[in-house]
């Protein structure tokens, strides 16, 4: 797995960068004899690539088991929103993929999910300074066609929490294999 997320760069005008690189993953279809909890530990591990979000948004799969997922992300001015903070939709982002991979990691091989449902609740800001976010994800219930989780998004050096949230998802059938022509 590639990543290199650079830290911010200024100019000589003041101008602000960022880069960020990826190596793009090979098609979900060659993962289908894997579960989900192992395709999981592979990205984990790098062996299989990091989805290219994480490098955009600057955040990881930490930690994955059996029904939880665990992602950090770093804040920075690059997320900022109009009023100074960091967008919502940063922290939405961080909340969709914990949730979506604590419900991925109880899934058999070859079956799939989608969420049909976010609920996002911002209870206080987050700012460039606030630091590393840990995401922590539980699949509450995960049948035959529909799964639900809950997770946390708290400060690690303060230990305060910035958003929690909960998912349903979809749960998607293997597809069939393509007919031979």
């Amino acid at each position: 797995m590639t990543t290199d997320l650079r830290a911010a760069a200024r100019t000589a005008d003041g101008i602000r960068t960022r880069t960020h690189h990826w190596t793009p993953a090979p098609p979900a279809a060659s993962y289908t004899g894997l579960s989900g909890e192992q395709v999981l530990r592979a990205i984990v591990a790098g062996e299989i690539p990091a989805p290219p979000i994480a490098s955009t948004l600057g955040f990881r799969l930490a930690e994955v088991g059996p029904g939880s997922a665990v992602f950090e992300g770093t804040t920075g001015e690059h997320l900022y929103n109009p009023l100074g903070s960091v967008h919502g939709g940063y922290l939405a982002t961080l909340l969709d993929s914990a949730l979506g991979c604590a419900v991925m990691s109880l899934l058999p091989a070859g079956t799939g999910y989608t969420t049909t449902q976010l609920n996002v609740h911002l209870v206080r800001p987050v700012f460039a300074d606030t630091g590393l976010l840990r995401c922590e994800a539980l699949a509450l219930h995960v049948g035959r066609t529909v799964a639900t989780a809950e997770a946390r998004v708290t400060g690690v050096a303060d230990g305060r929490l910035y958003a929690h949230g909960t998912t349903t998802c979809a749960v998607l059938p293997p597809r069939p294999a393509p007919a031979a022509p």
